[in-house]
């Protein structure tokens, strides 16, 4: 061996204890607080795994219940038989119970859904609303098992957001820890809903933190495995559809037919969010028109469900059979349309009369009627060189639904471990593809952010639109009396002229102050008992831009670590 070898081996091996010392050094220092605080993770994972599968089971029994049913995959078969009376009146009950319960315990009558998760770990450092989340549940529980026409992730996407709250609370966590908890709960819901442990994971990274940084991967794959051995200690090693037809893909032929299919899923899916986001400023305008009780809206509602299930009983509840029948292929053509159309109806007056749930289990349904509907057509008009017809509907399902939560690593692969038909991947991620790229520059994004977008909260754009909201004007102000600020005179000299902000307001609306009278300050102003504005500090324009760059350079960090 020579000199040269020796010395090469040498410097290879000093490396290598090097590092095995620094990560002695680490495991020494952190390794217990990081496995602290992978325990927590599957505690809270472990929670919102069981609160899952508790909102599911209540749902099943209250259905079964309410529509005296043994087997609820097979409600609609079951609702065609019974008194139209009672499936028109039940909604109705139940939206009155729903109307009731947000009146009494939110301040604005609204459903908290997977949106306003979305806002709290952007903006309120992983936090969400307790109180009107918890109302929310119940509510929604309320409305899946009387007749309304939503799906069950909403809520309980939610409610794990409660779950991390408290937990971020009593541990007194900062925004990181937050988030991360927030996102292990989420993960395990959905895992613990769909028997999905991977989808459940990227769903929390993907649609929820908006990132994939590595620190938070492990806790958050931990509580989705925690929520998917929930679901299967009760339900089994079992996927949510049982399918007898799997596709098979004549390919590179077929592969256009797929990319038309989801240009044409990107707009029926952009057609299912426009419709519910109508329904909602109709139902608002009918509302402030007739002055009518905000607790009385979901009951109006029910009665307009009630009547579309007289004639349509697919639209009761998630629609696990007529998603099944479209994925089989047990529909006509004409049948697979019309469903698509009620359905996407229904959804718009359940989600636009407030009465709860989610909109990913009606995406999958429509999805799959749409893909059904275009795959009869096709395979009808090219026999010889098409696939199955159940295909198309796979990819449908696929495709509608990634266009609607904006997500499409982990709607590819939630359709997946739902059917747990791994040979159909081409196939759905073509169509995917192509309904994500176009229904998100059709909306803000995604139906949750373009509901943000909505209420004025900037998240689609990305950190740079809606960190200046999170940035108060009295905690970046320099104080009057400071030797760097202007004294109390100017300030009111300039507050005379309107040019102040109050303590409270965001960086967001001070900004423009800067732009408009190219001043390096500004007052900050507080009201007394009199109305009178006394200024209490100046917000210069340099200062705002400082805190700006901290948050975008924290904002970056965290994505990145």
């Amino acid at each position: 061996m020579t000199q040269s070898t020796r010395t090469v081996l040498r410097n290879q091996l000093n490396q290598a204890l090097s590092a095995l010392r620094d990560a002695w050094r680490v495991l020494h220092h952190r390794g217990p607080s990081q496995v602290q605080f992978w325990f927590i993770a599957l505690a809270i994972g472990i929670a919102a795994g069981f609160m899952a599968l508790g909102f599911r089971m209540a749902i099943t029994w209250l259905q079964a219940f309410l529509y005296q049913t043994d087997n609820i995959l097979f409600l609609h078969s079951h609702a065609e038989r019974l008194s139209w009376l009672w499936i028109l009146l039940l909604p109705v009950f139940g939206g009155l119970v729903v109307g009731i319960i947000l009146h009494k315990f939110t301040e604005d009558g609204r459903v908290r859904s997977v949106a306003d998760v979305i806002e709290g770990a952007a903006i309120t450092d992983g936090r969400v609303e307790t109180k009107a989340g918890i109302a929310s549940f119940f509510a929604s529980l309320i409305t899946l098992s009387s007749g309304g026409s939503s799906g069950r992730e909403g809520p309980v996407v939610h409610m794990a957001g409660v779950i991390s709250t408290w937990v971020s609370d009593r541990i007194h966590a900062d925004g990181i820890t937050g988030r991360d908890l927030l996102g292990c709960a989420v993960a395990a819901a959905v895992s613990a809903s769909f028997n999905a442990p991977i989808a459940g994971a990227l769903f929390a990274l993907e649609v929820v933190l908006r990132h994939f940084a590595v620190h938070a991967f492990a806790p958050i794959v931990i509580a989705s495995v925690a929520g998917t051995v929930i679901n299967r200690l009760a339900y089994g090693d079992v996927t949510e559809f049982t399918l007898n037809t799997p596709g098979s893909l004549q390919f590179y032929v077929e592969l256009p037919a797929f990319l038309i299919l989801g240009l044409i899923c990107g707009l029926v899916a952009l057609l299912l969010m426009r419709s519910i986001f109508f329904a909602e400023d109709i139902g608002t305008h009918i509302q402030n028109r007739l002055s009518l009780p905000r607790w009385l809206r979901p009951a109006v509602s029910g009665a307009m469900l009630g009547l579309l299930a007289i004639w349509f009983p697919h639209i009761i509840g998630v629609g696990y059979e007529t998603t099944i029948r479209a994925l089989t292929g047990d529909l006509v053509l004409t049948t697979a349309i019309l469903f698509a159309v009620i359905k996407t109806v229904a959804l718009a007056i359940t989600m636009g009369g407030r009465m709860g749930g989610g909109v990913f289990s009606p995406a999958l349904m429509i999805g799959a009627l749409t893909g059904l509907a275009f795959g009869l057509i096709a395979t009808g008009l090219l026999p010889d060189v098409s696939g199955t017809h159940t295909l198309y509907a796979f990819a449908g399902m696929g495709a509608v639904a990634a266009a609607v939560l904006g997500a499409p690593i982990s709607t590819t692969l939630i359709v997946f471990e739902l059917t747990g038909d791994w040979q159909i991947g081409l196939a759905v991620m073509v169509s995917v593809s192509m309904s994500t790229a176009l229904a998100s520059r059709l909306v803000d994004r995604s139906f949750f952010l373009t509901q943000l977008e909505r209420r004025n909260v900037h998240l689609a754009a990305g950190p740079q639109a809606y960190l200046l909201a999170m940035l108060r004007a009295g905690t970046v102000m320099r104080p009057i009396g400071d030797p760097r600020a202007i004294s109390e005179d100017e300030a009111k000299a300039l507050i005379e002229q309107g040019l102040c902000v109050s303590a409270s307001a965001t960086l967001e609306a001070a900004m423009p102050y800067f732009d408009r009278a190219d001043l390096p300050c500004i007052p900050v102003v507080v009201q007394d008992d009199t109305g009178q504005e006394n200024p209490v500090g100046a917000l210069y324009h340099v200062d705002a831009l400082k805190a700006y760059n901290r948050a975008l350079a924290a904002t970056a960090a965290e994505e990145h670590s």
